[in-house]
């Protein structure tokens, strides 16, 4: 028990000088990183370099004159990108004596190649406003909306439609009100009613049906 105790005050007095000799190692490690981004052939600064620590996702970009600064540690790489010119690597020495790296980084335009286009003309004026012609134009937003806001697309709408809750129950209780009101009856029938066929008559003569059909 004696020796537990002893050895536990000795790390208690150990534990500050590690964890400043620990902040001390890691403090001599820090390193802060300035600098411009230049081109390789007019040497103008290039503003809107993406600058990171490669493998830790840290970075910053350059301002309008290409100048950066950005806190790296000793050993790390930085990674130099933009998308008109190729990417650059630079690494900060781990022999590095103090806490403060400069450098001048010079990036080479990147030249991309697109497949060749040949333009021709058309062969002649009558073909050209031929094809102009028949050529079809895909409808805009404000044509599809028209289209599907037209009466004939609403009509047909509207009969696809089911019924919403209203209708349907107006409907169930005119079927249960006619079903009750035959009940234990067989409800008529227009073909044998002679007055029905007085009134078809009648609209016969008038012409009711020959209006309908122009």
């Amino acid at each position: 028990m004696k020796h537990f105790i002893r050895y536990f005050f000795i790390s208690i007095l150990l534990v500050p000088f590690a964890a400043k000799a620990q902040f001390e190692s890691l403090k001599d490690s820090v390193v802060q990183l300035y600098g411009i981004v230049m081109t390789h052939d007019s040497l103008k600064g290039i503003p809107g370099v993406s600058i990171v620590v490669k493998g830790q996702g840290r970075g910053t970009i350059s301002n309008n004159q290409g100048v950066f600064s950005i806190v790296v540690l000793k050993g790390d790489t930085v990674q130099f990108s933009h998308i008109s010119y190729k990417p650059e690597y630079a690494a900060i020495p781990k022999s590095l004596t103090g806490n403060q790296y400069s450098m001048i980084k010079l990036m080479s335009i990147d030249t991309i190649y697109l497949p060749t286009a040949i333009i021709r003309p058309r062969p002649t004026k009558e073909q050209f406003e031929r094809d102009f012609v028949n050529t079809k134009v895909a409808d805009d937003d404000i044509e599809v909306a028209r289209q599907n806001t037209s009466e004939a697309k609403r009509r047909v709408l509207a009969r696809a439609m089911p019924r919403d809750a209203g209708e349907a129950t107006n409907y169930v209780l005119n079927k249960n009100a006619q079903s009750y009101y035959y009940a234990g009856q067989a409800p008529p029938m227009n073909i044998f009613n002679p007055f029905a066929w007085s009134e078809f008559i009648k609209a016969w003569k008038r012409g009711d049906f020959k209006k309908k059909n122009q």
